[in-house]
């Protein structure tokens, strides 16, 4: 199986403007007063590549336990643009109408859905839409453009690395850190591009 690492690490991926700064943290160095080495790791959940649940934006909604793991596992499609806003046309035209997981690569450059985009992309089988940019908001706007997929269950994945993938079909394992009441979590997330299943069901 030929995987492809779309995500971005953690201790050195773009900080949301307002968000806390991550630090790594060395608390014990192998030596004389200790047998192995280990760290704290200081972050926000929005960080890096992460998942956004409900709770992020809608009150009282899912948070990141309570999200499905089957959502972030599945055939996905990835698609490129230049442009910075996201249109109805650009979902109409390039979105597959049986899509149930789309990526959008753009170099990080599409912060931004016009409310066109966010009625069209919220398909009857989309489960979840992904970003290269840090958020599919744009500072100043990013309430409705959250709350327009995630108020419908669509998964938001944000701030992917996008930049060794061919726009096409591939199979998406994304799974969100399992952290309890969280609105949002890191995750590790890479495509295939040659997948094989198997089971031993009979």
């Amino acid at each position: 199986m030929h995987l492809i690492d779309i995500t971005r690490d953690i201790t050195t991926a773009e900080v949301y403007p307002g968000d806390p700064e991550t630090k790594l943290i060395s608390v014990r160095t192998i030596g004389e007063e200790s047998d192995c080495n280990l760290s704290v790791l200081c972050t926000c959940n929005h960080t890096g590549t992460h998942v956004d649940a409900p709770l992020h934006f809608l009150e009282g909604g899912a948070s990141v336990e309570q999200l499905s793991p089957q959502v972030f596992i599945g055939p996905c499609v990835v698609l490129q643009t230049q442009e910075s806003v996201i249109t109805g046309e650009f979902v109409n035209e390039c979105f597959p109408q049986n899509a149930e997981r789309v990526l959008i690569k753009s170099n990080g450059a599409a912060t931004f859905m016009d409310a066109a985009a966010e009625e069209a992309a919220a398909l009857p089988n989309l489960k979840l839409i992904g970003t290269d940019a840090v958020s599919v908001g744009v500072h100043g706007n990013q309430i409705r453009p959250h709350k327009a997929f995630l108020s419908k269950g669509i998964a938001i994945l944000e701030n992917l690395d996008l930049s060794e993938v061919e726009p096409g079909n591939y199979f998406l394992l994304a799974l969100p850190m399992k952290i309890g009441g969280a609105e949002g979590a890191p995750v590790r997330a890479v495509l295939a591009d040659d997948y094989i299943f198997w089971t031993q069901k009979r």
